[in-house]
């Protein structure tokens, strides 16, 4: 039970600190939000906050959680965004609008494109995560953020912060679709933080 709570908690702060980076993206939302973007992810890595996109690609092995673990990883990740979307009812009604495009542009992109172009960020945050954590290598995670945020590369922690942060009218309008797109992300996600590992068909990988 010990594990479990320091896992979520572990896991809050990721995404408390993603919510703060995708705030000052969405702030400013051009080569500087990009930029700023980066904090959350050297936040995370330096910490050791378990991150999804940091995790599921490492999960089963000698040096990852296990199997089980992920959905609490993914869970507290949420409500840490959430935590920081809860800013943007108070004190930035513009951010809220912001928020919605991203979103509206992922629902254009429709639930399959979406999750192919979210296997892209996933492969980039294992990566760069590999480097960073694991060799002490950070430009690849200095350069990986903004190559997945230029690409349109679904972050599905960065994601449900942009979605949370969207007026509640349009999560009424639009539920089932928003769902949907997200639980494809999310999988995407996985895909593409294994695809080494798939395509090696190597566990450690």
């Amino acid at each position: 039970m010990k594990n479990v709570i320091e896992t979520v908690k572990s896991a809050i702060l990721a995404g408390i600190c993603i919510g703060i980076a995708g705030y000052g993206y969405l702030m400013s939302k051009d080569i500087i939000g990009i930029v700023l973007f980066t904090f959350g992810l050297l936040a995370v890595v330096n910490y050791g906050f378990k991150l999804y996109t940091g995790t599921v690609g490492f999960c089963g092995s000698k040096r990852g959680l296990a199997v089980k673990e992920i959905p609490l990883v993914l869970i507290g990740n949420i409500i840490g965004t959430f935590i920081i979307a809860l800013l943007s009812y108070t004190s930035a009604k513009d951010l809220q609008s912001v928020a919605q495009g991203i979103l509206e542009s992922r629902l254009d992109n429709g639930i399959l494109r979406s999750g192919l172009l979210s296997i892209g960020c996933g492969f980039i945050m294992t990566t760069a995560v590999n480097f960073a954590k694991y060799d002490k290598k950070w430009l690849p995670l200095l350069f990986g953020v903004p190559i997945f945020i230029v690409c349109g590369f679904p972050h599905c922690i960065a994601d449900a912060f942009y979605y949370l942060a969207v007026p509640i009218d349009f999560w009424k309008n639009h539920i089932y679709e928003i769902l949907g797109l997200y639980i494809t992300i999310v999988i995407g996600n996985a895909v593409g933080c294994n695809l080494v590992r798939i395509i090696k068909f190597d566990k450690e990988a």
